[in-house]
């Protein structure tokens, strides 16, 4: 039987304000275990939430870059539920009247094709404390400091059928939320964080099967991972005879596998009651209006943008644009080094190459846009070859020195551009190489291209991959056609 594959997203954002969503804490990462939680977040007797108009302003900012309704009167609700780091017993969230409504965000896949995926809402709540396990033998500790702390959780609706779509979609998402500034982006600490809704149905079947939830994903890897192995769990129950359970599941990405952690509830089972804390927030057109005003350039507009000003292909464009980051490390590294798309190239090939082995973010990146520019003009002025040039990547990754005109001279990878001395060593080549020149000459012009290469490589060798090609390439041209 063939199946179909329906997927979900819930997304935590988490927000980058400086204080807590109704709190003065600081929502500063890495602090010592409980020292950034007050009595709000504590909820002792008697204290009493303050909303954060800077959390709102940056929902309704994703709000805006998704093209979604803005809800102008927007509800908190009590979600009760008991777990250790949750010390009030319940979360406060948003339900019936979240602050942002429908919107849509389109993803483009790897055959070039755009798909619309639907948002079914996004809302503002509250974060839970953090249990830690690794440090403490038979015992679980709790640390609130991030209690609190604003998020806003995006609900799509089930329009992804990949895992690609849907690692398509995070990709997007996270480099829309980093673009407006609203989140940090480091799913390392947790600052978004995945649960994947997915389910299977006979292939042409409308009705959609019963999913499941996996939760706190917080790569792309693992989101794939992860889809993979419950959509081949789900086909094998089945398959067999059995039925999907409804449940929330855990996927471990060391040991690539998953459990079963509950069995899924449904909204009355968290008994949601509006917050009587909080009266109902109203937002009125010049609080939107201020936010729709600071919007930052977003990665659609950017990627158009460097399609336009610097001549990339559609595909690149996108790449380099979805990222804050990558694109600002890659417009100052233009600014050295003057050529966009060897620019370009080396971003997405050799730099995403290397942070993706070594499971980096672009912010522990140790080769500065400096040394990049640098690094392009040597290789567009024929002071180093492409294989050369990567010598000095490593060098510079490795930290072994910061200088790449140093690199260079130090690692004898400074190309030979002297005519009379290429002129030399290609006479030198060619004297053992009659039958090869016999070949070339008797061929056409299509297959003489093919043969060029075949004289190339003695060439580099003789010059101990210091020959400048392009220069080889017009002298051995000029001599083979004479």
């Amino acid at each position: 039987m063939q199946w179909d594959v329906v997927i979900g997203l819930e997304i935590h954002v988490q927000l980058a304000t400086q204080t807590k969503i109704f709190s003065g804490s600081s929502t500063t990462y890495g602090a010592e275990p409980n020292i950034q939680a007050s009595a709000v977040d504590l909820a002792m007797p008697g204290t009493l939430p303050v909303a954060n108009e800077q959390a709102f302003r940056y929902a309704v900012m994703f709000g805006l870059a998704v093209d979604a309704e803005i809800c102008r009167r927007s509800v908190f609700e009590r979600k009760n539920y008991f777990y250790p780091d949750l010390p009030k017993g319940y979360q406060t969230t948003q339900l019936a009247k979240p602050i942002v409504g429908p919107g849509h965000v389109d993803i483009e896949l790897k055959d070039g094709t755009t798909k619309r995926v639907r948002i079914h809402h996004a809302h503002l709540e509250e974060d839970a404390g953090k249990s830690l396990h690794e440090d403490y033998h038979g015992m679980t500790g709790i640390d609130l400091n991030r209690a609190g702390t604003p998020l806003i959780e995006v609900v799509t609706e089930p329009d992804m059928r990949s895992s690609e779509e849907a690692v398509a979609f995070a990709r997007k998402l996270h480099g829309l939320v980093t673009s407006l500034g609203i989140c940090d982006g480091d799913m390392s600490q947790g600052s978004l964080r995945f649960d994947v809704n997915v389910s299977i149905r006979p292939k042409g079947q409308e009705e959609l099967g019963t999913r499941t939830e996996t939760k706190n994903l917080n790569s792309f890897r693992f989101m794939e991972q992860a889809i993979h192995q419950e959509v081949e769990r789900q086909i094998d129950v089945l398959t067999e005879g059995g039925r999907i359970i409804q449940e929330t599941r855990l996927y471990n990405g060391d040991t690539n596998t998953s459990r079963s952690m509950r069995t899924k509830e449904e909204a009355n089972d968290y008994r949601y009651f509006p917050c009587p804390d909080l009266l109902p927030v109203v937002i009125d057109d010049e609080f939107i209006e201020q936010a729709r005003r600071s919007l930052p350039e977003l990665p659609d507009a950017r990627k158009a943008r460097f399609q336009s000003e610097y001549g990339l292909t559609e595909y690149d464009a996108g790449l380099l644009a979805n990222s804050a980051q990558m694109a600002a490390l890659f417009e100052e590294t233009v600014r050295y080094g003057k050529d966009p798309k060897l620019a370009a190239n080396w971003l997405l090939g050799e730099l995403s190459a290397r942070l993706n082995s070594e499971d980096r973010s672009l912010a522990d990146c140790p080769v500065s846009a400096a040394q990049f520019g640098t690094l392009i003009l040597r290789i567009s002025d024929g002071t180093v070859s492409s294989t050369g040039a990567k010598k000095v990547f490593e060098g510079l990754w490795e930290g072994e020195g910061g200088d790449v005109d140093a690199l260079i001279e130090a690692k004898g990878l400074k190309q030979v551009s002297d005519t009379g001395a290429l002129e030399q060593i290609v006479d030198e080549v060619l004297a053992d190489m009659d039958e090869q020149i016999a070949q070339y000459r008797e061929a056409d012009e299509k297959k003489r291209k093919k043969l060029m290469g075949g004289f190339m490589g003695p060439l580099m060798k003789a010059s101990r991959g210091q020959g400048n090609p392009k220069m080889f390439n017009e002298l051995l041209k000029k001599k083979l056609d004479s």
